[in-house]
This record gives structure tokens, C-alpha cells and sequence, in this order.
């Protein structure tokens, strides 16, 4: 009888967060938080065993996640100590560990890069990159159209890149990427319309 207690308490949680900020806002930043683990899942992956067999430029994610990147999880690795000690054991383990595709530092080289440039990118260009209404989706638009261009294109078309086992991961990973760009525009649209309205 106590899980459903919760279960209820998490539904008045629920109701409460959708009345005060609507549930545009909600959908979105559940979608935030879908497709930054995506990203991290994809730059991982990307130099695993399991690496795609055609050279879709994974690196892009980096600006991508900069943009998806959570509020809270952004403005903990920023402000805090905590962002500029990772950024320094990410610079050591750089420097100092051998270069070795097998290796620890090779298989997390992109989301090191983008701790890096979440820590030191200036406020200016955050405003204009996360804090814009349509700075952050538009980057995200971009990168999320190119990798699923690239990647619909190396497996021979749509049908393929759903069919084929080794590539199917991929295929599902870069729509949920492309498909919260697209989600966010409409939300700030929307939101721009009923503020007009209002």
C-alpha cells in the first residue's frame, strides 16, 4: 500500500510543477534532459567496440550537448569548483596518460572537450548560445539535421538505417536529437504567441 502512497504523492508533484509552469515548458525540459543522455550515450559509444563503421562527425555533438545541457547540470559544472576540477583532471589525464585508442582518454575525448568548453566559455556567448530564445535549438537543429543527413545517407537511405542491426542504436539516437530542436522551437513559439496574447 506504501508504493502507491508515493505513487500518488509523485502525481500531486506532477500536477503542481505542470499548473506553475505549463506543460510546454515540462515536455521540453523532460526532452532536455532525454537527449543529453542520448548525446553522452552517442559520444561514448562512438569510440567503443561498438563504434559506427562510417565517420559521421561525432565531434559536434559537443556544441549540441553545450546548448541541451540541463540548466541545473550546466550551471552546476560552471559556477561551482566542482566544473574546474573536472576540467583540470581532464587537462593531467591529456597530457599525461599515453595516446592510445584503447584507452580511457581516447574513449571519453569529446565529452571531456565539452566539460572544458562549458567551464571556460564566456557568459556573452552562453546568452546568446543557451539563453536565447532561439540561439540554443537553432545550433541544436543544425548539428542534429547534419549527423542524421550524414548518417541516413552512409546507410543507403531511411528503410536501411532501421533495418540494418549495427546501425539501428544510431538511427534512433540522432532522431531523439533532432527531435528536440524541433520540439523547443514550437514550445517557444507558442509561448511567444501567449504572451502576445496576454
Amino acid at each position: 500500500m506504501e508504493n502507491f502512497e508515493y505513487l500518488n504523492e509523485l502525481q500531486i508533484v506532477a500536477e503542481k510543477l505542470i499548473h506553475s509552469y505549463g506543460v510546454l515548458f515540462m515536455v521540453t525540459l523532460f526532452l532536455r534532459w532525454i537527449v543529453s543522455f542520448t548525446a553522452v550515450f552517442l559520444m561514448i559509444l562512438d569510440r567503443t567496440k561498438w563504434k559506427y563503421s562510417n565517420n559521421i562527425m561525432t565531434s559536434l555533438l559537443a556544441p549540441y550537448l553545450f546548448s541541451s545541457l540541463p540548466h541545473v547540470i550546466f550551471q552546476f559544472l560552471r559556477t561551482g569548483e566542482f566544473g574546474k576540477w573536472i576540467a583540470l583532471l581532464i587537462v593531467v589525464l591529456w597530457l599525461f596518460l599515453p595516446k592510445d585508442p584503447n584507452h580511457f582518454t581516447e574513449s571519453l575525448e569529446i565529452l571531456g572537450a565539452t566539460i572544458l568548453f562549458t567551464v571556460v566559455t564566456p557568459n556573452e556567448l552562453v546568452v546568446g548560445f543557451r539563453d536565447e530564445p532561439y540561439g540554443g535549438s537553432n545550433m541544436c537543429l543544425g548539428v542534429s539535421a547534419y549527423l542524421l543527413s550524414k548518417h541516413t545517407k552512409a546507410c543507403g537511405g531511411s528503410k536501411n538505417s532501421f533495418t540494418q542491426k549495427d546501425k539501428i542504436t544510431y538511427t534512433i539516437c540522432l532522431w531523439l536529437l533532432f527531435v528536440y530542436p524541433i520540439w523547443a522551437a514550437f514550445a517557444s513559439f507558442f509561448n511567444m504567441i501567449g504572451s502576445l496574447i496576454r
